[in-house]
């Protein structure tokens, strides 16, 4: 799947990756993979440049986002996902992505809590390692990153280089818990669980 050369407003995710909800994408194990998402422009008031979940229960990977540019937007990139949803989330890159006056501009969330009745199970913990973000400048933003994983399975393979977070508005510190990985020429300075990876090099030649 390619999407490319696209303008688009929206009230929900531009463009919004997704393989299924809960057990009933467990069960169908259809994965979303080898998709480009490329030279994609636009705003959404209330949602994200570009969402990659909350319904991933058949695996999403092999992901490409690239040249994308939002503004007066809810997020910039986003990664959703929950307990209960199982599946996994890997090999995303991101890179060469401007925003301009995006309230958040990259945000990992869980906690979404909406499944399709109650049959869904709680220790299906969803799988999230190796995204690749370079090469991002954010202007007016309101707050700083927000990466928040999910206690019984922290997001990992986080590799995050040459990000500028210029004139964030309210909230210029990262906030980051049950999340792991490296970044290298980032400002301001991420959080801490960003720093402490010391086999780096993964991420240095990605």
């Amino acid at each position: 799947m390619c999407i490319e050369d696209c303008y688009i407003e929206s009230g929900d995710d531009l463009v919004a990756v997704k393989s299924g909800w809960d057990q009933y994408g467990i069960k169908m194990a259809r994965p979303s993979s080898n998709i480009i998402i490329r030279r994609v422009s636009g705003t959404t008031p209330t949602c994200s440049g570009v969402g990659i979940g909350s319904e991933m229960s058949g695996g999403i990977f092999n992901v490409t986002i690239e040249d994308l540019h939002v503004w007066d937007s809810a997020a910039g990139v986003r990664i959703k996902t929950d307990k209960g949803r199982g599946g996994y989330i890997a090999n995303i890159t991101i890179s060469d992505i401007t925003m301009e006056r995006v309230k958040i501009p990259i945000r990992f969330s869980s906690g979404s809590n909406d499944h399709p009745d109650e049959r869904w199970d709680p220790k299906a913990v969803p799988f999230v390692k190796g995204v690749s973000i370079t090469n991002l400048v954010s202007f007016n933003s309101t707050k700083a990153p927000v990466l928040e994983g999910i206690e019984d399975a922290p997001f990992g393979g986080i590799c995050m280089k040459n990000i500028s977070l210029l004139g964030v508005v309210s909230s210029p510190s990262w906030r980051c818990e049950f999340v792991s990985g490296f970044a290298n020429d980032v400002f301001p300075t991420p959080c801490p669980q960003l720093q402490i990876d010391n086999s780096s090099s993964w991420c240095s030649y990605s």
